[in-house]
C-alpha cells in the first residue's frame, strides 16, 4: 500500500499536516514491506520539504500513484483523483452548502471518502481531532480581541508565537477588570479553552454564582447544554432526548448574555438544536456580551453573530447591535467583536500536527491494513459512487441543483 500526503490546496493554505516527518519515519519503519509513503511538495507547511527528506520520506510533485491520500482541510475538487481513498475533514456531514460540489465530485469520481470528523471507536467517541488546539488558540484569541477592543493590553498574535510556551509567556501581559466570561462546551474544544483560562488563573464559579453574585476579580463559568437549553413543553432537560430530538428544546441563554461580557463558544452544535440567541437579541439593552470567540465557527449556526468565518490574517470583525450587520473590527465602542477563525489550530501548526499524527498513527494506520476495518467503515461517507448507509441522509443535499 502506498500512502500519500497531499499538498493543502485550500486558499489560504493550511500549514498543518496529518503526520510530522518523524512520525512518518516511524510508520515507514514499523510497517516496512507493507506500506510506503510519499509527501507532495509544498512551500506552505509548518514542516519544510527538507525536514521530510531528512526523515527519509520521499517528496514528490505527483502523488497520483498512491492508494490512500491524507489531507487536512477540504481538497479542491479539481485535485481529486478518481478511485482513490481519501482521508480529510470534508465538512459535509452537516450539509454545508459550500462543500456540496466537493461531495458531488467525490461520488462522480467513485472516491472512498473517510472523514476524520466521524472516526469513532466502538463506544462512539471520536478518536482523532484538532479540538484541543482549536480551544487553546481560540481562547487565546478571545483575550487578544478583548485587549484590542478595550486597549487594556497588547499581545502577539498566536501565529507569531514560536509555540505553546511562548503563547503562555504572552498571556502574562493580560490585565483584566472583574469581567465575567462564559465558556460553552466540555469536550476537547471546551477543555482546550479551559487550559488558557486556568493558565490566566481566572477563577471558575458555579452557574448560580455567575448569574447572581458580584465579583471584584475576573471569573468564568463553563456551561453544558443543560445549562442553557430546556424542553419546550415543561422546561426540563434530558441529555439523551436533547441529543436525539434537539428540535424539542429551546434556548434560555439570554440570562447569561445579560451577566457576561465575553463568550468563548466551544460546544458542538446540531443544526436542529436551538441557537444560543437570535440576532435581534443583541440590540437589547441588557445584552452585555461585547466579545464573542466562536471557536466552533458554525456560520449561521449556534452563534448568530458568526455571519461569516474570519481568517488568521484578518481575525476579527464587529457586528453592529442595531442593524446586525458586519462592520470593521473595533470600529465602534458599542458593537460586538467576533473572532471566528475556522482553522485555529493552524496558528500553532507544528504542535497541533504532532498530536493529530499520534492519534492517526494509533487508530488509522493499523486499520488501513485490516480487511473491513470497523473504524474506517463507520467513517466512510462515500464509496464506489454511492453514499454509505449511515450517510444516506445526504442524498437530497447532494442531488440539489445549485
Amino acid at each position: 500500500m502506498k500512502i500519500g500526503i497531499i499538498r493543502e490546496g485550500k486558499n489560504p493554505p493550511d500549514k498543518r499536516v496529518p503526520f510530522t516527518p518523524e512520525q512518518l519515519k516511524g510508520i515507514q519503519e514499523d510497517y516496512k514491506g507493507k506500506l510506503t509513503i510519499q509527501v507532495q511538495s509544498s512551500p506552505f507547511r509548518g514542516f519544510s520539504d527538507q525536514e521530510f527528506l531528512d526523515a527519509g520520506i520521499e517528496v514528490v510533485d505527483d502523488i497520483s500513484d498512491c492508494d490512500v491520500i491524507f489531507g487536512v482541510k477540504e481538497i479542491p475538487v479539481d485535485s481529486l483523483i478518481e478511485g482513490k481513498i481519501y482521508l480529510f475533514f470534508s465538512h459535509t456531514i452537516k450539509k454545508q452548502e459550500n462543500n456540496r460540489k466537493l461531495l458531488q465530485v467525490v461520488l462522480d469520481k467513485k472516491i472512498r471518502l473517510i472523514d476524520y470528523e466521524v472516526l469513532k471507536n466502538e463506544e462512539g467517541n471520536r478518536v482523532v481531532a484538532f479540538g484541543r488546539w482549536a480551544g487553546i488558540v481560540g481562547a487565546y484569541n478571545a483575550f487578544w480581541t478583548y485587549g484590542k477592543k478595550t486597549d487594556l493590553f497588547d499581545m502577539k498574535r498566536a501565529n507569531e508565537c514560536s509555540g505553546l510556551y511562548e503563547l503562555h509567556d504572552e498571556l502574562a501581559k493580560v490585565q483584566l477588570p472583574p469581567v465575567k466570561i462564559i465558556l460553552t462546551g466540555s469536550g476537547r474544544v471546551g477543555n482546550g479553552a479551559k487550559e488558557i483560562l486556568n493558565s490566566l488563573k481566572i477563577r471558575e464559579v458555579s452557574v448560580h454564582d455567575f448569574l447572581h453574585l458580584y465579583f471584584d476579580e475576573p471569573v468564568y463559568v463553563q456551561l453544558t447544554s443543560a445549562d442553557y437549553n430546556r424542553r419546550k413543553s415543561d422546561g426540563g432537560f434530558n441529555k439523551q432526548e436533547f441529543y436525539s430530538f434537539p428540535e424539542r428544546y429551546e434556548s434560555h441563554f439570554q440570562k447569561f448574555a445579560e451577566a457576561g461580557e465575553m463568550l468563548i463558544s466551544g460546544a458542538y452544535w446540531n443544526p436542529d438544536a436551538p441557537r444560543l440567541f437570535e440576532l435581534k437579541d443583541i440590540a437589547e439593552e441588557d445584552f452585555q456580551l461585547s466579545v464573542i470567540a466562536d471557536v466552533s465557527c458554525d456560520v449561521g449556526g449556534a452563534i448568530p453573530t458568526t455571519i461569516t468565518s474570519s481568517t488568521i490574517n484578518d481575525p476579527v470583525y464587529d457586528v453592529d447591535r442595531q442593524t446586525g450587520e458586519k462592520i470593521p473590527a473595533f470600529g465602534s465602542q458599542t458593537s460586538i467583536s467576533v473572532m471566528a477563525i475556522d482553522n485555529l489550530p493552524c496558528e500553532l501548526p507544528r504542535e497541533s500536527s504532532q498530536e493529530f499524527g499520534i492519534q492517526l498513527s494509533e487508530w488509522v494506520i493499523p486499520a488501513l491494513l485490516e480487511e473491513n476495518s470497523g473504524i474506517l467503515e463507520r467513517a466512510t461517507i462515500a464509496r464506489d459512487g454511492d453514499l454509505t448507509i449511515e450517510f444516506i441522509y445526504l442524498t437530497d443535499f447532494v442531488n440539489h441543483d445549485e
